[in-house]
């Protein structure tokens, strides 16, 4: 009798035996609904034989076969099993990871029929006082004849309800049909837009070079200065690979960018192009989905998870700002997106491109091992302005709530030019610490032993009944107490600068001047993020700009002249050894984001640090070399591999317990060599949160290879250890942060 291997989505690395029922017929990559645990649930079938480790006559038969062909392309189906293996991850999890929501829940794998509302002939002939007892059929008749047709899922939009539709219905006005679905081939029909593209000889070049090689996997690192024509090079080899009746994925970190890219490119391409992103609705991603797996359309651009979109005929993976940690998962699958991407483009035998203006130190390391060949952008095609940059030596400068007087005075200046000024603080809320003046009690979240930050409602006059303590950990919240919960002295106050206090202070040195802030807690509402950002053009709008790292993620600012960096230092002297890194990068891409000839300052206490003066002198690229040499120095990443194990428990006892158990196991492993480095268990970073203590181990050694084979090898007894289910544990490949 068949015996089927399935998968579920549970976190355990094993798959689960059951019988095939008489003319059942499962595909492997297909789903199945099984019974497990006093309940049914979905899985996907992995493997089918005639032998099982267990009696038959104690495995259940499979209820119901779902599909009777693979959801997963040969491709896609052996970099996800690949993914498990080198991620450690179970097969359920990573495997359901990669399908839309609603084939997870068992639901079929074709589109759900789409419903439109239109308006009939009678309607389109009925007189303006037809309805003028009613006035709500007669302004939805209205937006009926101006639509064409409505979508059932748009009528909020429109404010339309159903009972209104369904009574403009019963008088012959409007009726409901089912969505006509476009069946031509766009490669019959495909065209661009060239007036909308011109290259110089420098993209000319890269493109070719691109393109020289045919179909065949190769990974190009795109190094593209701002307003040097990244995304025109994009567009001509998009050109190309569609030309040929192929298709494209384009991979970009975050969905604001999405956004900006899909207007570029349908303006310059006649063919259907499709966006996937978390925040689409379950019905939009399963569409995009299945139209990507029939070939229906020639583009989708996504964020991180549409990597595993299957394709008909994939020709080309673009994967724009590869050095945006936002590509890799940050709990659960701690998967890389960049680097599965590579795998991915190397299992469909095509190109890959990867973008930036600011590579990554392993992209480079590829580069210099010959994995992966660069090309560079550096002539401006948009500006021939430049910036200046000037470092403020903080060290006995008066401050005005973290702002220096000569800022302040630069600050006057452009403004008085009719120019804007942005401010960066990479902290958000008020003030980071609340504290009493009199006895040094210090606000501090429970859950996760670290300090509450403040936070005031600015919107309502800085009312104090408004102020409230956020735990930007765990996101508890807790009112804002009027006197020491130790001493009870009223003597209250806050230490530290954030982007709130900033935002309230300013409006005392500039008046006249509107100010905006955009941050992530000023960007909680839908649309708030882009209505901040319109103001960059708006006649009367912000002039001053203060927020995080999220403000310049894309964005071009053409009348910022002035742009300051509040806190170098926190990110100079950071436990993390990839803070400097970030830093860099960060700081290419704001003095980037305008095209007006403008200055940046930097406020530091260090202005004689080494990293930051060849930063300001030479340039990212030789930051990052320099960078890069150190870390050889030293044996870190991308010099050695490391595997991070983290574990965490109720008592702050069991977690610590079983990651020394754990690193006994690995010291007496036949792997075991002198290269290896193991670290802690440390407490993780923070060492508590949501009532969590949580502790880390970490691996490094100069072979990921090795490391792998250490970590397959020591997994069957570490589930055996004493403490193992007593904590919850994980471990994270390639970790970029240790913590």
């Amino acid at each position: 009798m068949p015996v089927v291997s399935i998968v579920l989505p549970v976190p355990l690395l094993r798959t689960f035996d059951y019988l095939l029922p008489d003319n059942a017929a499962p595909a492997i990559g297909g789903r199945v609904r099984v019974p497990f645990n006093h309940r049914e649930a979905i899985g996907i079938v992995t493997a089918i034989s005639t032998h099982s480790k267990l009696d038959l006559d104690k495995l259940k038969f499979i209820i119901e076969v779902i599909d009777s062909r693979s959801l997963f392309p040969h491709s896609l189906w052996r970099l996800l099993n690949w993914a498990i293996d080198y991620y450690h991850y179970p097969a359920g999890k990573v495997l359901f990871h990669a399908l839309p929501i609603r084939l997870r829940q068992g639901k079929p794998a074709e589109t759900t029929p789409i419903w439109q509302w239109f308006a009939t002939e009678q309607g389109r002939r009925a007189l303006p006082d037809t309805l003028k007892r009613a006035p709500k059929q007669n302004a939805a008749l209205a937006v009926l004849l101006k639509k064409k047709s409505i979508y059932t899922h748009q009528m909020g939009r429109f404010n339309l309800s159903s009972s209104t539709l369904q009574a403009l219905r019963a008088k012959g006005l409007c009726d409901l049909r089912l969505q006509c679905v476009d069946t031509h081939d766009w490669r019959s029909v495909f065209s661009v837009n060239r007036q909308c593209l011109m290259l110089n000889r420098e993209q000319a070049t890269a493109v070719a070079a691109i393109c020289s090689d045919g179909n065949r996997f190769l990974t190009w690192l795109l190094i593209s200065l701002s307003g040097s024509g990244k995304t025109e090079v994009y567009l001509s080899v998009l050109e190309k690979v569609l030309s040929k009746g192929q298709q494209a994925l384009v991979l970009v970190p975050e969905i604001s960018l999405i956004l900006q890219n899909i207007t570029r490119f349908r303006e310059y391409f006649n063919t259907p192009i499709e966006i996937l992103h978390s925040r689409l609705k379950e019905s939009e991603q399963l569409a995009v989905w299945l139209k990507a797996g029939r070939g229906d359309c020639a583009i989708v651009i996504g964020t991180r998870s549409a990597l595993f979109t299957p394709f008909a005929k994939l020709g080309m993976i673009i994967l724009d700002e590869e050095h945006d940690i936002s590509y890799k998962q940050d709990e659960g699958w701690r998967y890389n997106a960049r680097d599965l991407a590579v795998f991915r483009a190397q299992e469909e035998n095509v190109p890959i491109v990867l973008g930036t203006a600011t590579p990554c130190l392993e992209s480079l390391y590829n580069v210099k091992k010959k994995k992966y060949h660069q090309l560079t952008l550096g002539v401006h095609t948009c500006s021939t302005y430049t910036t200046r940059q000037q470092v403020l030596d903080m060290k006995r400068l008066p401050l005005r709530n973290g702002l220096s007087i000569p800022l302040l005075d630069k600050m006057k200046e452009h403004l008085l030019a009719g120019n804007q000024v942005m401010l960066f603080l990479n902290r958000r809320g008020f003030a980071p610490v609340f504290l009493c003046h009199a006895c040094g009690w210090i606000a501090t979240c429970k859950r996760c032993d670290r300090y509450y930050t403040l936070h005031l409602d600015l919107h309502l006059h800085l009312d104090l009944h408004q102020c409230h303590l956020r735990c930007h950990h765990c996101a508890k919240e807790s009112p804002m107490p009027y006197q020491c919960l130790d001493c009870g002295s009223i003597r209250l106050m806050s230490i530290g600068l954030g982007t709130e206090q900033v935002e309230s202070i300013l409006p005392s040195f500039f008046p006249e001047i509107p100010v905006i802030r955009i941050d992530q807690d000023s960007t909680v509402r839908k649309g708030a993020y882009e209505n901040g950002l319109s103001q960059v053009h708006i006649i009367g709008g912000a002039r001053i700009f203060i927020g995080t790292q999220m403000l310049t993620k894309g964005r071009d600012f053409p009348h910022v002249t002035l742009i300051s960096l509040l806190d170098v230092d926190g990110a100079l002297f950071s436990g993390d050894f990839r803070a400097t890194e970030r830093f860099a990068q960060f700081y290419i891409q704001i003095i980037n984001c305008t095209s007006k000839e403008g200055e940046v300052l930097l406020q530091t206490h260090y202005p004689e640090h080494v990293l930051l003066n060849t930063l300001l002198n030479q340039g990212y690229m030789a930051f990052a070399h320099q960078t890069l040499e150190e870390r050889q120095q030293v044996g870190l990443p991308p010099f050695s591999g490391q595997i991070l194990f983290r574990a965490d428990d109720d008592d702050n006892h069991q977690a610590v317990l079983f990651l020394d158990q754990l690193r006994q196991l690995l010291y007496s492993s036949p792997y075991c060599d002198s290269s290896l480095w193991l670290m802690g268990p440390n407490p993780s970073s923070p060492t508590k949160r949501k009532g969590r203590f949580r502790w880390q181990l970490l691996l490094s050694h100069p072979s990921r290879i090795y490391l792998q084979h250490m970590v397959n090898a020591s997994l069957p007894q570490l589930t055996t250890l004493p403490q193992a289910r007593k904590v919850t544990w994980s471990l994270d490949v390639d970790p970029l942060e240790n913590r």
